[in-house]
């Protein structure tokens, strides 16, 4: 990984967008195509300038017709394409499923390899005060069809590498950007801020230790980093040392990295904003187990969005979606001080 030397803060939509633009201008079958990806940049500005450096043939806009772009992409994935195809919420990726599950995590398998997938489907995702439709994160979702990769990056650092990353990719990537992360200032994450102005990568299914502690392993990503590093910060006024992992992907899922920490700690609090009924958290709590034993762990917690839609009224939504307070309330309740 090159990380060049000039580096300086901004958000994850200019790094997305950047990220985009240098992939590009490397390699000329990177296409984008989607909802107002062109003209209007993407409505996070996440393809910001793109139509304009390299045209409409390369950056197009599509009609509200997820299932005919996302078809149109898994075509010119087939034909040695690298697209990127963006759904503009990932809430309404259902409308293309077809597509997604059915051909793009497939298709390589069906051919034995023969026939590569290597195209990214950007969407944005997360809890922003939007409502039931338009507030899930749905990487669970993804994650349990063999065939495709699941990334949720955290930061702008991050956002940029993973994308490059993904688009070099051969398998089919599902690159999920929480709104909340689209809509921060640059210069306010805790964590990832400074962008190299070069390429790099960050590779897929490598997760971080974002802060090291002693007492309990706080295992997220996307949106819930910041937030576990803020609990974090609170926790250690009160004594308790929390280490933060970021996943950084869910597909592939570096349970070794989470295993060896919690060998250090002896407890595990995985913090997820995605739905808990059948998804990353008990996955995450099941791979540590199958690696250390059960003996290894004196406590386990989950602490996610529970089943249910979320609440348009934001009073509601800060009651069922795991943030700042929650999550140091979960610490707290585990009993985490040494």
């Amino acid at each position: 990984m090159s990380t060049g030397t000039a580096v300086r803060n901004i958000n994850v939509s200019q790094s997305i967008a950047e990220a985009l633009r240098l992939e590009m201008e490397r390699d000329s079958r990177v296409l984008v195509l989607g909802e107002d990806v062109g003209l209007q940049g993407g409505v996070f500005g996440s393809t910001r300038g793109l139509q304009k450096a390299f045209g409409r043939d390369r950056v197009r806009d599509t009609p509200i017709s997820e299932m005919a772009f996302t078809g149109m992409a898994v075509g010119l994935a087939m034909e040695g394409y690298r697209p990127v195809v963006e759904i503009m919420f990932v809430d309404f990726i259902g409308v293309c499923l077809e597509q997604v599950y059915n051909a793009a995590a497939k298709i390589r398998y069906m051919t034995g390899g023969r026939v590569a997938m290597p195209m990214v489907i950007k969407t944005a995702g997360g809890c922003i005060g939007s409502g039931a439709q338009h507030s899930q994160c749905l990487w669970g979702t993804f994650a349990h069809l063999p065939g495709l990769k699941v990334v949720a990056p955290s930061s702008p650092y991050d956002s940029k590498g993973l994308m490059a990353a993904a688009v070099e990719s051969d398998d089919p990537v599902v690159f999920i950007e929480h709104k909340g992360l689209l809509l921060q200032k640059a210069g306010s994450f805790a964590h990832g801020a400074e962008v190299p102005r070069d390429r790099y990568t960050v590779p897929l299914g490598k997760a971080a230790v974002v802060r090291q502690g002693t007492d309990l392993t706080l295992v997220t990503l996307s949106a819930t980093v910041g937030e576990s590093l803020a609990a974090a910060g609170e926790l250690a006024a009160e004594g308790v040392d929390v280490e933060v992992v970021d996943l950084r992907s869910v597909v592939p899922l570096d349970l070794d990295t989470v295993a060896a920490s919690v060998a250090r700690t002896g407890r595990l609090l995985v913090v997820d904003e995605d739905y808990l009924g059948f998804g990353l958290s008990g996955e995450v709590v099941t791979g540590v187990i199958e690696r250390l034993g059960p003996q290894a762990l004196r406590q386990v917690a989950r602490h996610g969005t529970p089943d249910v839609p979320v609440p348009a009224a934001i009073s509601l939504e800060q009651a069922v979606v795991p943030r700042r307070a929650s999550i140091a309330q979960a610490v707290r309740a585990m009993g985490a001080a040494s």
